[in-house]
């Protein structure tokens, strides 16, 4: 079974050699201080930003869990859909958690969150840019009208970019209230791993530190990161391949089924589909070795999703795919 239903990287960054290298270098005997720092700075070169506006953890999840600990009292607003993981670490540290509803066509009105910002009143709110599971990534003006309702308020917006390195980079003017964050395990191709990082001003860093573990990574990871960042180069290739994977999977759906069913335009590494014919494009799939996510959540039940995976494996998607197109075309003229 080929699996694309996890949005994981089908390829991996670095070589067996230099893995090799990596690897027997680690003083793992050592706590990670340095190991940590170095990083920290390793990525901030790369994005061009300042140390102090880091921190890691054992993935995005880490984080999220942190900022439902930390975060000032009151409830959290997210969307709906949206990452299933805000909803369990809300109920995990029993933050009570709101929802702005999702239109029909799973998309999202600029003035439906602020009217829930406004009735809500929430500590902070929390949506994923690229959007999961839709894919759509929402401009600079839409999120700069959601950071300012929350500055108004006194609450934070947090702007989860799980994807963005599939989508359009853009640049919002950083204040306290706002935090980016990030993972490694996408475009990085690094999930198993576990590396997420939170970008912010240096006050509100500071403020998530105080739930910071000493040693919050192991020296490993950080080390093999670390490298990843320094080479910004290669890296740079790495994401241009696994952008130009993200285009095939959409090229397949857009080309040969999208006037049957939904197919959502998508600026990350999956593409989602809805209906009837979904379904049964679906289960189709699942029988020829592809492993696709069904979703069994309440008004989700007619999606499905399929992550990228490698060009070869994807050629074979593309023949099943235009397989079950020519079948469905035979269907519908007998």
């Amino acid at each position: 079974m080929i699996y694309i239903d996890k949005n994981e990287s089908p390829i991996t960054p670095l070589d067996n050699e230099t893995m090799t290298s990596i690897i027997t270098t680690t003083p793992y005997n050592l706590y990670p201080d340095e190991a940590y720092q170095h990083f920290k700075e390793a990525y901030a070169q790369f994005y061009q930003l300042s140390p102090a506006q880091l921190i890691a953890a054992n993935g995005s999840d880490e984080l999220i869990q942190k900022l439902m600990l930390i975060m000032p009292e009151g409830p959290v607003l997210t969307l709906n859909p949206d990452f299933f993981m805000y909803q369990a670490y809300a109920a995990q540290v029993h933050r009570p958690i709101e929802f702005v509803k999702a239109t029909q066509n799973l998309d999202f009105k600029l003035n439906d969150i602020l009217q829930r910002i406004d009735e809500v009143q929430p500590s902070f709110f929390i949506m994923s840019n690229p959007h999961n599971p839709s894919g759509k990534q929402y401009d600079l003006s839409f999120l700069t009208a959601i950071a300012n309702k929350m500055k108004d308020i006194g609450g934070y917006f947090v702007i989860d970019e799980a994807y963005l390195d599939y989508g359009d980079a853009y640049q919002i003017t950083m204040s306290p209230h706002i935090l980016r964050m990030r993972t490694l395990s996408k475009a990085f191709g690094i999930a198993g791993l576990r590396l997420g990082v939170l970008i912010s001003t240096p006050e509100t860093i500071q403020l998530i530190e105080r739930i910071e573990h000493p040693y919050p990574l192991n020296v490993l990871t950080l080390n093999i990161a670390t490298y990843i960042f320094e080479h910004d180069k290669e890296t740079w290739q790495f994401i241009a391949i696994q952008r130009a994977l993200a285009q095939q999977l959409r090229t397949i759906f857009d080309n040969y089924v999208a006037d049957v069913m939904t197919v959502y335009p998508s600026q990350t590494n999956f593409v989602l589909t809805q209906g009837e014919q979904a379904q049964h494009l679906g289960q189709y799939i699942l029988n020829k070795g592809f492993q696709p996510r069904f979703y069994d959540e309440t008004g989700m039940e007619d999606l499905v999703r399929y992550s990228i995976a490698t060009v070869e494996q994807l050629q074979q998607l593309e023949h099943i795919v235009k397989e079950w197109r020519a079948q469905y075309d035979i269907s519908k003229t007998t």
